[in-house]
């Protein structure tokens, strides 16, 4: 029991002896301690694992828009990350002089085949040619002709082109600006629908074995802490982000929370591993590190030591292992006054 001065150890064996008769000679000769217990409980529980990560849109819903052809960025109408509408434009590019000369040679090619065929159909009537060179004349204008539609798909045959949204999104990347020269195919910006959302979570390598797809996980905004969304691991990463140093999960953003969320933002996510039945104890129970975990017992009025090992631990509860079975008391409170067989009195 603890020291305490004179006049309270007095006061406190007054009060003993007038409310459970106990006389000064028992208390001096029979200490005890005043515990409070509660029953070992055998029970499902599951680990929770707690994670970082961001919001990023869904790489399966990203859109890349390249360049058809070289020329000069006239005008750009949008910023990073600014919202787009379908149909709204996002760049004028003036086509580049030698990309315009190249579909006017083509279209020229395809004028002088069309005028060859009909020649050599003209001779052909007049049998000054045959039907083989017909067929040839033939084959050089589509072959022309193919070359200039390819080349008109790529928007060549304009002298300048308005680049327009093709659907509803977010500008999550821009690579070019007012007046740069660019050539043919590269990327100008990346657009993500704007609904569909993922939690980029960060797991630590050692405990990738417990975390699979189709987990499931809890993800609160670190901006909007009282939003909880309830999701599933879509994919686990098999690799370390060299950034992080973490190996990355993925969980998508159901969506209709997605517009209380903001792209970018940091989020927390609680993974809840797989459950398994255990004993357990309120965690005020459990004394000792790891190394030298214990708890004390309640048994006929004496406490008893009783070493444990500790598994899964929640918010209250920790699962213990060791000479314990479930309905054993455990003392929750008094035990750090406790030592082996000492007597105990409990709380009513």
């Amino acid at each position: 029991m603890k020291n305490h001065p004179a006049p309270c150890r007095a006061l406190i064996a007054a009060c003993l002896v007038l409310c459970f008769g106990l006389s000064p000679q028992a208390l001096a000769e029979n200490p005890s301690v005043l515990v409070s217990t509660t029953p070992v409980a055998e029970k499902d529980i599951a680990e929770t694992l707690t994670v970082f990560g961001v919001l990023d849109p869904d790489p399966d819903q990203v859109l890349s828009l390249s360049l058809p052809h070289a020329g000069l960025i006239n005008r750009v109408w949008v910023r990073l990350g600014q919202r787009v509408n379908s149909g709204d434009k996002l760049l004028e590019i003036l086509t580049a002089p030698d990309a315009r000369m190249q579909y006017l040679q083509a279209q020229s090619a395809v004028d002088y085949a069309r005028r060859e065929l009909q020649h050599q159909q003209r001779l052909l009537g007049d049998q000054l040619a045959t039907r083989a060179e017909v067929d040839a004349a033939r084959k050089r204008l589509r072959d022309a002709q193919s070359s200039l539609d390819a080349l008109q798909q790529r928007g060549m045959g304009v002298a300048e082109e308005t680049l327009r949204a093709p659907v509803d999104g977010i500008v999550t990347r821009l690579d070019v600006s007012q007046g740069q020269r660019v050539q043919a195919d590269t990327t100008a910006m990346l657009i993500a629908a704007e609904k569909r959302l993922i939690a980029r979570l960060g797991v630590e390598p050692e405990d990738l074995d417990a975390v699979h797809p189709d987990t499931p996980v809890t993800i609160q905004s670190v901006f909007v802490p009282d939003l909880r969304v309830d999701s599933r691991i879509r994919e686990v990463h098999a690799m370390i982000n060299p950034d992080t140093h973490l190996v990355e999960v993925l969980a998508p953003i159901p969506e209709q929370h997605v517009d209380r969320l903001v792209l970018g933002s940091r989020v927390q996510g609680h993974i809840h591993l797989d459950s398994h039945r255990a004993l357990v104890v309120p965690r005020s129970a459990v004394l000792g590190d790891a190394a030298n975990a214990h708890v004390f017992t309640v048994s006929d009025g004496k406490a008893r030591l009783v070493k444990v090992q500790t598994g899964t631990e929640t918010d209250r509860d920790i699962e213990v292992r060791g000479e314990l079975a479930a309905g054993d008391r455990v003392v929750v409170s008094g035990n750090y006054e406790l030592s082996d067989g000492m007597a105990v009195r409990e709380t009513p």
